[in-house]
């Protein structure tokens, strides 16, 4: 994830700089949409496995 975050960012100074080949903008859109499907399921994972207090106190704090 670090590597690719890298390279994102990389990419995004060279065409801030000089501008990027078809090439890089292909890969570039590419790096960012699987950085986004990381971070997406990431996300999923977190918000399932919160519990809620209201949740534990209804069944008597057993699972």
């Amino acid at each position: 994830m670090e590597e690719l975050i890298a390279r994102i960012n990389e990419l995004s100074r060279k065409n801030k700089a000089v501008g990027l080949t078809p090439e890089e903008t292909i890969e570039r859109d590419a790096l960012r949409q699987k950085y986004l499907e990381n971070f997406k399921q990431n996300f999923k994972n977190q918000i399932e496995t919160i519990k809620f207090v209201e949740d534990e106190e209804e069944s008597g704090g057993k699972q």
